[in-house]
C-alpha cells in the first residue's frame, strides 16, 4: 500500500449491523462512489489514495453502549485485509499500545475498501500510563480531552447518555490515535504533561462554545513537530457528532491532517423539531429543553475542523444559529447502478405483500378471505422519533384518506372492497420473541418506548387491521417494530423489496434534515409524498396545489400551512398515487419512473466530487 490515505469515519461505518439509518448508507455510498471515480480515471493522480474505513466494533450482545440496539459486526462478507508499510506500522502500533481493530477488505475493481472497526469497550481495562500514572486508557482518554478541550467527562458521564458520551470519546480518540500513528509513527507525541487554559467545560451553550472552540490553543503551538514528518497527503471525514474528538484531538496534537467534520443534524435543532424552523427565522439561539448537553459539547467540536459541511441548508443555519459555525451544504445521495427499472420483480415484491396481508389477516381474524389484489401498500420508514418524524400528522392523514377512499368507491372511482394498508416500520431495536402473524397480531409485551405511543396512536384512531376485516374501514395502519430483513421474523423481505413493493412512500417529517428515505424510495422507483420542511425537498419543485401530473414526488408544504390543511394534503397525494396504481396502471408506471429519475439525477457522484475536493485539493475531472 502507498502514503496517500482518505479515511471516511462514522458511528455507523463499516459493515452494516442490525440497525435502521441513514450514516452507514451514507459513508458506505460515499467510500464506493469514491472507489468508483478512482476507477472510472476521473482523478488524475500519480499516486491513487487508499480509501478507509473506521468505525466501531460491536463483537457479542451486550458490546453496545445501547442495549435496546445491540448492534452486532458482521465482518464474515470481507475479505482479509492485505496490509503494509505506514498502514500496517500504524495497525501495529494500535497494537502494541493494548487497542483492537478489526480489519478486512472489499474490492471495488482494482480499487481496495479497507474497513478498520475499533473496538472500545475494553478501553476500561487496557492499561497505560498519562503524564507518569499509571492508569486505564479510558481514564486517560478523559484526562487527554479535558486538558485539550476543558470536556468534563466526570460530569458529561454521570448523565443518564453517559455511557454513549464516553463511548463516543473512546471511539474518536482510537481514530484520531490511529491517524496519528499513520502520520507520525512514534510511540509518543510529546503531548504527555501539556495542559490547557484550565477552562473548566461547564456548559456549551450558545455563547460559551467558544470556550470549547478555542480552548487549548497555547498547548497546540506548544507540541514539538520535530518529528512531524506527514505522509503526502492523510485526510479524514468525519460524519456526525459521534467522531468529531478526533479532529479536535488532531488540531490539539498539531497533526497536519486535512479534515471535514459532517452535519447530518443539529442536537438542538433535533430538539426544537418543528420549532427551529421558527428559531432560524426569529434569529431565537436558545436551546429548547432536552439537549443532551455532553452530545452537544461533543457536536460543537466540528469547529476544529478545516471545512464543516451540511447535508441540508437548514442544518447549515441551525449551526450557524446554535454553535455559530459556519459550513457550507454538500447533499446527501443515493447509490443506484442500474439504468433500468425492474418491472417484474416490483410485482413480485408487490405479491408477496399483498399474499401476505391476505393470508395473515385471514389466520389472525378467522374472517373471510381477502382477495390479494384488494390490498394496496403503503409506507414508511424511520427512527422512532414520534413528533419530528410527523407520525401524528401520517395517522390524521390515514383518516382523511379513509372518506377519500369511501368517498371513491361510492362514486364508482375505485372498485369495492379495496384496502389500504399503511406500514409504520420503527422501533427500538431488533426483536427476536415476535408473535405468531406478525404484525397484523402485535402483542404488548415486545413494544417498548415509543413503539407503544405509536400502537396507542393507532388504537385511538380506530386504524387497526380488525376494521378491515369488520368491512368498517378501508384503510389502516400497521406498526412493524422490527429491522425489516430477509429473516426478521415478519415479512422476510429485504427492505429494498419491501419499498419496491409498496405503491408509495409517505414521510410528512416535521424535523428531517434531509430524508435518505424518500431517495431510496425513487431508487426502488415507488413514487413518494414527502414535507416540504425535508431537505430533500429543495431538490423537488414545490407546487402550489395538487393536481394530475405532478411527477413521481409530491410535496407537502407544512410550513406555511396550518395543521389540518397538510393533513388533508398528504392524504391527497396519497390518493393520487392509490388513484393511479388501481385505474391506470400506464399513468402510475410514469409516476414511478419519474422517482427514479429524480432519485437517479440525485446520485452520488457529485456530493463525492465535492468532499474530495475539499478534503484534498484535487478537482476530479470537471465542474461541481
Amino acid at each position: 500500500m502507498g502514503n496517500n490515505f482518505v479515511i471516511i469515519a462514522g458511528e455507523e461505518a463499516g459493515p452494516k449491523s442490525n440497525k435502521m439509518g441513514g450514516i452507514w448508507n451514507v459513508i458506505n455510498a460515499e467510500a464506493h462512489t469514491l472507489a468508483s471515480l478512482f476507477e472510472s480515471g476521473a482523478l488524475k493522480e500519480e499516486e491513487k489514495p487508499q480509501i478507509l474505513i473506521a468505525g466501531p466494533y460491536y463483537g457479542h450482545w451486550g458490546a453496545d453502549w445501547n442495549r435496546g440496539l445491540n448492534r452486532i459486526t458482521d465482518m464474515g462478507g470481507l475479505n482479509s485485509l492485505s496490509v503494509d508499510g505506514k498502514l500496517l506500522k500504524s495497525l501495529e502500533a494500535l497494537e502494541n499500545a493494548g487497542m483492537n481493530v478489526f480489519t478486512g477488505e472489499k474490492q471495488v475493481g482494482n480499487t481496495k475498501l479497507a474497513y478498520l472497526q475499533f473496538q472500545t469497550d475494553n478501553f476500561g481495562i487496557i492499561r497505560t500510563v498519562h503524564k507518569k500514572q499509571e492508569m486505564t486508557l479510558e481514564n486517560k482518554v478523559k484526562a487527554e480531552a479535558f486538558e485539550f478541550i476543558g470536556l468534563d467527562s466526570m460530569k458529561y458521564e454521570s448523565m443518564g447518555n453517559g455511557a454513549e458520551y464516553t463511548h463516543y470519546l473512546n471511539l474518536s480518540y482510537a481514530i484520531s490515535e490511529f491517524v496519528r500513528t499513520l502520520v507520525i509513527p512514534t510511540p509518543q507525541t510529546g503531548m504527555e504533561g501539556v495542559k490547557g487554559d484550565g477552562a473548566k467545560g461547564e456548559g456549551v451553550k450558545r455563547g460559551e462554545c467558544e470556550k470549547i472552540i478555542k480552548k487549548g490553543v497555547d498547548a497546540w503551538k506548544a507540541v514539538s513537530m520535530e518529528h512531524a514528518l506527514p505522509c503526502p497527503r492523510v485526510s479524514l471525514h468525519c460524519h456526525e457528532f459521534g467522531t468529531f474528538y478526533a479532529p479536535a484531538r488532531l488540531k490539539k496534537l498539531g497533526i497536519p491532517v486535512s479534515t471535514i467534520a459532517t452535519l447530518h443534524a443539529t442536537l438542538p435543532g433535533r430538539a426544537a423539531g418543528h420549532n427551529s424552523i421558527q428559531k432560524i427565522r426569529n434569529n431565537d439561539s436558545i436551546w429548547s429543553s432536552g439537549v443532551p448537553g455532553n452530545l452537544a459539547a461533543l457536536e460543537v467540536l466540528a469547529a476544529y475542523a478545516d471545512t464543516v459541511t451540511a447535508v441540508g441548508e437548514s442544518t447549515r443555519q441551525e449551526a450557524k444559529l446554535f454553535y455559530g459555525i459556519d459550513g457550507i451544504v454538500v447533499r446527501n445521495g443515493i447509490r443506484i447502478e442500474t439504468d433500468k427499472i425492474d418491472w417484474d420483480r416490483k410485482e413480485r415484491c408487490l405479491a408477496n405483500l399483498q399474499n401476505f396481508l391476505s393470508e395473515k389477516l385471514y389466520r389472525h381474524y378467522d374472517g373471510e378471505r381477502i382477495n390479494p389484489e384488494k390490498f394496496i401498500p403503503i409506507f414508511t420508514i424511520s427512527r422512532i422519533e414520534i413528533e419530528n418524524k410527523g407520525y401524528p400528522d401520517l395517522l390524521d392523514s390515514l383518516l382523511a384518506l379513509e372518506h377519500i377512499i369511501k368517498n371513491s368507491i361510492l362514486e364508482g372511482h375505485m372498485e369495492e372492497g379495496m384496502k389500504v394498508i399503511c406500514f409504520l416500520v420503527t422501533a427500538e431495536g431488533p426483536k427476536t420473541n415476535l408473535p405468531e402473524d406478525f404484525p397484523v397480531h402485535i402483542s404488548k409485551e415486545i413494544l417498548v418506548g415509543n413503539e407503544l405511543k405509536i400502537q396507542q396512536m393507532i388504537e385511538e384512531r380506530e386504524l387497526d387491521c380488525s376494521g378491515l376485516v369488520r368491512g368498517k374501514r378501508s384503510v389502516a395502519a400497521i406498526l412493524y417494530p422490527q429491522i425489516i430483513s430477509a429473516d426478521d421474523g415478519g415479512l422476510c423481505m429485504g427492505v429494498e423489496d419491501f419499498m419496491a413493493g409498496c405503491c408509495a412512500g409517505i414521510f410528512p417529517s416535521r424535523y428531517d434534515p434531509f430524508l435518505l428515505t424518500g431517495l431510496e424510495a425513487g431508487r426502488e422507483a415507488t413514487p413518494s409524498v414527502v414535507s416540504r420542511v425535508c431537505g430533500f425537498s429543495d431538490a423537488v419543485k414545490t407546487n402550489e396545489s395538487l393536481v394530475e401530473g405532478l411527477g413521481g414526488v409530491i410535496v407537502v408544504d407544512n410550513i406555511d400551512l396550518s395543521y389540518y390543511e397538510a393533513v388533508l394534503d398528504y392524504a391527497l397525494a396519497a390518493s393520487y398515487f392509490i388513484r393511479n396504481f388501481v385505474d391506470d396502471r400506464v399513468k402510475y408506471k410514469l409516476l414511478c419512473r419519474e422517482a427514479f429519475l429524480l432519485a437517479k439525477d440525485m446520485g452520488w457522484e457529485k456530493p463525492t466530487e465535492h468532499y474530495y475536493e475539499l478534503i484534498s485539493g484535487v478537482r476530479i475531472c470537471g465542474e461541481i
